[in-house]
């Protein structure tokens, strides 16, 4: 009888140690990524637009361009540091909280983690030896409640320098395209249509590709961030026209 069991055991053993999961695992690095590159393709790009519907020459252009990519990538830069270590703080803060519970309460914090447990359907004779197996493991009880009970996860202590140069780098790339045909082109108006197509161009193929990356539909993303883009440099060319005016 063992034998069958074994038998019927070892396909099954197999079949897990075969089996391997692909995840996406970095979601913070595409998210920052998204947010810069997003902002440079947009921010300069109406800007740019704006200045040309002022009829500002391309040289103008050029430099307004440059200096708002440069300090677009140090404010984004900053913003993406400053946020990330705020989420690292308040987790370090988090922690040494739920430490000291564990410490001074350790009956209501063991009856916490069944409540916890109790949300998935587990009955107290199920997550009995898992509540008193974590009491026996302190280390392990700490990760478990800062987890499931506040929903927090241990933030990477080199997050928040990546993340400042992550989101910078990204901006001045996207904020380089529309800029680009304002370096090649000395009129303008020429420099202007061009820039406008390059940049819907690349925003259609950044909003499809975030679309892919983030799962969500990447024509309609793609189609999205292309419309937002494009009422964003209308909106500035249209207002620099009225102010001219």
């Amino acid at each position: 009888m063992d034998s069958v069991g074994e038998g019927r055991e070892q396909p099954m053993l197999e079949e897990i140690s075969s089996h391997k999961e692909h995840h996406f695992t970095a979601g913070e690095v595409v998210r920052d990524v998204i947010m810069g590159v997003s902002d440079g393709l947009t921010v300069p790009f109406a800007l740019a637009a704006g200045l040309s519907g002022a009829s500002a020459p391309s040289s103008l252009v050029l430099t307004a361009g440059l200096a708002e990519v440069a300090a677009g990538a140090i404010s984004m830069g900053l913003g993406g540091y400053l946020a990330a270590k705020s989420e690292a703080d308040h987790y370090e803060r988090e922690l040494r909280r739920e430490q000291e519970e564990i410490i001074a309460v350790p009956e209501i914090e063991a009856a916490e983690i069944g409540e916890i447990m109790s949300q998935y359907g587990l009955e107290p004779h199920e997550y009995g030896p898992v509540v008193m197996g974590l009491r026996r493991k302190p280390q392990a009880w700490l990760e478990f409640m800062m987890r499931f009970e506040l929903g927090l996860e241990k933030p990477d202590p080199r997050r928040a320098l990546q993340s400042a140069l992550t989101i910078a780098l990204s901006y001045v790339v996207g904020g380089l395209v529309p800029l680009m045909p304002y370096m090649l082109l000395p009129t303008a108006h020429d420099a202007m249509l061009t820039s406008v197509v390059v940049t819907l161009a690349a925003l259609f193929f950044f909003g499809y590709v975030k679309g892919r990356f983030t799962g969500s539909r990447p024509l309609f993303s793609a189609l999205q961030t292309t419309f937002i883009g494009a009422v964003a440099s209308a909106a500035a060319y249209g207002i620099a026209k009225v102010v001219q005016v």
